[in-house]
């Protein structure tokens, strides 16, 4: 039954742009532009970015605005630690069609996944989840279906009800569906994971990682960056990020 508040909700919750800032082709990346159907007839907008060499394949799920365009450079230096990365653009974002909604997102992440599927480089034993924020619970819940090889969650509520606490705190419990319920999807997840959390996110303070963390099953890392705030984990890590990703996937060549 749809909650008599999704409506307010979502809009508070979901800031799309239309504009891509930037494209791969600025970057010099070699890439595909995709084009993905979802189960309810949604076109989805993305990018297939290809390594050199790849290790393994990120689908990639951005937070709650803005779009892929805004992320580039971001895709650049996961290229370049040896990952080819699928990012996309949820119903709404970009260039892609439709509105966003929570169970919207869910779909439109099993496009991108079956996209991801399709390339013929891709080993499907090899393919990491990696959301930022919001786009951790996307792929939290396509994670109970269809597990990955390993999860990365950067700057992740613990579930929308405690995230609207930290936001929106003016708003009325009653009127904050259970969207998003990370807290007891990662729970039921059996693969490694790497969290990422700014000791000073001034929207999700990091009680929301630390609580995922103690949920989370072995094998299981949290790394607190320092001074760091919602929007800019990467920026304080510097070249750290993308050697924090790679170290830690080395299990994909075990």
């Amino acid at each position: 039954m749809r909650h008599p508040a999704t409506r307010v909700l979502n809009a508070l919750v979901y800031h799309p742009e239309r504009h891509l800032a930037q494209t791969p082709e600025a970057l010099g990346l070699d890439h595909r532009e995709l084009t993905m159907r979802t189960a309810d007839g949604i076109d989805l907008h993305g990018w297939f970015v290809r390594a050199d060499r790849p290790r393994g394949h990120i689908l990639y799920a951005h937070g709650n605005a803005g779009t892929i365009g805004d992320r580039v450079a971001i895709i650049a230096l996961l290229v370049g630690a040896g990952f080819d990365v699928l990012a996309f653009d949820y119903r709404g974002f970009g260039h892609s069609t439709g509105a966003p909604g929570e169970q919207g997102t869910y779909l439109d992440a099993r496009a991108a996944r079956a996209a991801l599927l399709d390339q013929p480089e891709v080993d499907p034993a090899r393919v990491l989840y990696l959301g930022k924020s919001l786009g951790g619970g996307v792929l939290l819940e396509l994670a109970g279906q269809y597990p990955p090889a390993g999860m990365i969650l950067m700057s992740t509520f613990s579930g929308m009800r405690d995230a609207a606490r930290s936001v929106y705190p003016f708003l009325p419990a009653a009127l904050v569906p259970d969207a998003y319920p990370n807290l007891r999807r990662i729970g039921r997840l059996r693969v490694p994971v790497l969290m990422m959390h700014g000791a000073r996110d001034e929207l999700l303070p990091l009680r929301h990682a630390e609580r995922l963390y103690a949920a989370a099953n072995e094998p299981k890392e949290l790394v607190v960056v320092p001074g760091a705030g919602h929007n800019d984990v990467i920026d304080a890590l510097g070249p750290r990020w993308p050697r924090l990703i790679s170290d830690w996937s080395a299990f994909l060549d075990s």
